[in-house]
């Protein structure tokens, strides 16, 4: 435990340390670790001097780390022991100070310069337009940016964060999203820190496991999540118990047993979450409509927000209470929204102007201006819709968006959607391939297995009732979608889809190519 007293004095310390090797305003300081409380400890050491941090995911490769750190030119390197060997072997020019984020003292063998022991430290004037931090991201689109985000549009935005959902010091956060995610840094961090709350880190991997001992032991009130870690729990805990045979899904299809069933499991979900949550916050993707309705019936404690990396990053959101089924909410107070160009649906562009959207993509002023518009605007990339009361609705990236036969719009997201509902289903990518919908499915084996005898056999040795198999499948998912987005053939791959931190997959890498053999990606000629 640290006490908020104390996290200032370390805080204040380590900025004494880092201007003893000559660090000065507007230096960037890089930050490489999992989730901990020195985590938090280095990155306001850095943004309270006026320095610059450049947050780097835990996942990020190698060849990631070094392009970052060459890149944005850090001179300093927070990094825990564990992530030590991604900066090994390479030589960084402008690196000169590295810290291990385990113990917070200095690594010698990684570092040049000489600390002075005379300097008297005197904080600098920090403005709220300086620039706070320097996000790099691949998203979805493979190409990696730095966001400038500035003091004012970090904690502006983490303020707004209040007006959904207010908090106090009686409350509780489980953190365990990376905190180099713009998503957990603004909502799991900052705002927790604002008002006086609690944080609480894992100290191994978020596992399951893992997770529901710490819930049970810290009893949160307050944690935020992607739909992912919700999506596995309602097929595991509540769709696969409700799909063992007709009997069982007949009842399932009742609406009122439904509403019944989804109530006494909400009960049991809250009490394994610890039995204090009033605040479950599901953000970064959208959620699946099935597992959204899920949870209403069971009355649980959800709240949905909408944004990105570049608007710090809430821009919309629905507390708990306000959620409404598939809407991301209401625009954060003080942030405009817009939909360019409208088509007859009233789907078009979700485009932003707020104190919280960002300065700009560093050292790249040809992809700022792709994104931000003379006057102002940021182009977000989604397509979404909102109704008269100005709830949003997103159908999904606009890049994604594959134009049918007819000129038709369609979203695979909301495809996606469907084939994911299947129970043995893990997850799925919907592409267009010649001019037909194909879709990439990653299958649950053991769960087919209970359904068909041998079906492992028969998958493994493509054998006849396999392509059988498959062709029902197609037949029974077309059956679920509109005439324009019927599937023309499904592909199973061998491996889970690569993500994004907010465990989005990176369809770049499935867009791009011919063929998916065991996630090995294969160019083509």
């Amino acid at each position: 435990p640290i006490t908020y007293s104390e996290l200032g004095r370390q805080v204040s310390e380590m900025t004494k340390l880092l201007y003893s090797a000559g660090f000065r305003q507007g230096d960037k300081v890089a930050l490489l670790s999992q989730n901990m409380p020195n985590w938090v400890i280095a990155y306001f050491s850095i943004v309270q001097a006026g320095m610059i941090v450049i947050p780097m995911l835990p996942d990020f490769s190698q060849t990631e780390v070094e392009t970052v750190l060459l890149h944005s030119e850090s001179k300093g390197l927070f990094v825990s022991e564990r992530l030590l060997p991604k900066i090994a072997d390479q030589n960084f020019p402008d690196l000169t100070l590295v810290i291990s984020t385990d113990n917070l003292t200095v690594i010698p063998e990684k570092t040049t310069v000489t600390l002075s022991e005379t300097h008297d430290f005197v904080r600098p004037i920090v403005g709220e337009d300086d620039l706070a931090a320097i996000i790099y991201t691949s998203g979805t689109t493979g190409r990696s940016k730095g966001v400038m985000l500035t003091h004012k549009n970090i904690t502006w935005n983490s303020a707004q964060a209040f007006v959904f959902h207010p908090i106090d010091s009686n409350d509780v956060f489980l953190s365990f999203l990376p905190l180099s995610h713009t998503y957990e840094n603004t909502i799991g961090m900052i705002y927790p820190l604002m008002f006086g709350a609690a944080i609480y880190y894992l100290d191994k991997a978020p596992t399951p496991t893992v997770l529901m001992a710490a819930m049970a032991k810290i009893r949160p009130t307050i944690m935020v999540s992607v739909p992912l870690i919700m999506e596995k729990i309602y097929k595991s805990q509540i769709q696969s118990k409700f799909n063992k045979n007709n009997f069982k899904r007949a009842i399932y299809r009742t609406a009122i047993l439904r509403i019944l069933i989804h109530r006494i499991a909400g009960k049991k979900l809250k009490e394994s979450f610890g039995g204090r949550l009033r605040f479950f916050g599901i953000g970064g993707s959208k959620l699946d409509t099935r597992v959204e309705r899920f949870l209403r019936e069971a009355k649980f404690p959800y709240a949905i927000g909408y944004g990105l990396t570049e608007t710090a990053p809430l821009l919309a959101g629905a507390g708990v209470n306000y959620t409404k089924l598939r809407s991301t909410g209401f625009a954060v107070p003080g942030v405009t929204i817009k939909l360019h160009e409208p088509d007859k649906q009233g789907v078009g562009e979700i485009w932003v102007k707020g104190p919280n959207v960002m300065k700009g993509y560093y050292k790249s002023p040809d992809l700022t201006a792709e994104v931000i518009t003379p006057d102002g605007w940021f182009k977000t990339g989604d397509l979404g819709y909102m109704n008269k009361k100005g709830r949003l609705y997103i159908n999904g990236r606009k890049k994604n968006t594959i134009i049918g036969a007819n000129g038709e719009n369609i979203y695979p997201e909301d495809i996606e959607s469907i084939i994911n509902n299947t129970p043995y289903v893990t997850e799925s990518l919907v592409i267009e391939e010649n001019g037909f919908l194909i879709a990439k499915v990653l299958l649950n084996i053991d769960e087919l297995e209970t359904q068909i005898d041998n079906f492992r056999e028969i998958y493994e040795s493509k054998l006849e009732q396999y392509q059988a198999w498959k062709a029902g499948f197609v037949k029974e998912l077309n059956a679920k979608l509109n005439r324009v987005s019927q599937i023309k053939n499904v592909q199973p791959v061998e491996e889970p889809f690569e993500k994004t931190a907010s465990l989005k997959i990176k369809r770049f890498l499935y867009t791009k190519i011919e063929e998916v053999k065991s996630g090995k990606h294969a160019k083509r000629n």
